[in-house]
């Protein structure tokens, strides 16, 4: 679990979960233009105790997205990080990582909600992606990464940048974007990598 060496011409193959996380965000994406408020009223994110919410739905929000730049953005990231990822951990260790950094995701952001009193309603898979990113610059923390295709950062400095934009947001912005499960998923991801390198051994 120590600092690796990134090279990328290992990891051309798309591998079996990501490959299946971009079908489903695709098809249920082009799904939501067909049915619209129907598929998200029974598969977004409700808060706990309100009359549309489902206990399935803390996984199947991971898979909604509300518009085309939000899934573009996710799924970009989700086949750049997630392929290195899966590629190196296998599929069985990489969806558990996934998924428990998406259910971070979704209970800070219910439970900041609820603090606050808000009605919030959660999609997307960017809770997850953030502990994607977090788990590649922990493991690559010097490899150069392009934001917006222009300016190169490393890993280790974009993850610590993201962090505090989020932060910032999740306390001053107000929008409708949901900061506090960016933290949430990158928390996670924090968590199980720590775990992971402390007992040099995968337990899920």
């Amino acid at each position: 679990m120590g600092f690796q060496e990134f090279k990328p011409r290992q990891f051309q193959q798309i591998p079996m979960v990501v490959k299946n996380i971009l079908i489903i965000n695709v098809l249920l994406y082009f799904g939501t233009l067909v049915f619209g408020e129907l598929l998200h009223r029974y598969l977004d994110l409700y808060p706990i105790g309100t009359p549309y919410f489902k206990p399935y739905q803390f996984i199947s929000y991971m898979f909604m997205h509300a518009d085309i730049a939000h899934i573009l953005f996710n799924m970009l990231a989700v086949y750049m990080f997630g392929s290195i990822l899966e590629n190196i951990w296998g599929p069985k260790r990489f969806l558990n990582f996934y998924l428990l950094c998406g259910l971070g995701a979704a209970f800070l952001q219910l439970g900041i909600s609820y603090y606050n009193n808000e009605y919030t309603i959660l999609l997307g898979a960017s809770g997850a992606v953030f502990g994607l990113l977090v788990a590649f610059a922990m493991m690559f923390p010097n490899t150069e990464l392009q934001i917006y295709f222009i300016i190169p950062v490393k890993a280790k400095y974009l993850v610590i940048g993201y962090a505090l934009f989020e932060l910032y947001n999740g306390f001053f912005a107000h929008d409708n974007v949901a900061h506090f499960a960016h933290l949430g998923g990158l928390a996670v991801g924090i968590i199980i990598m720590l775990i992971w390198k402390k007992n040099k051994t995968f337990f899920f």
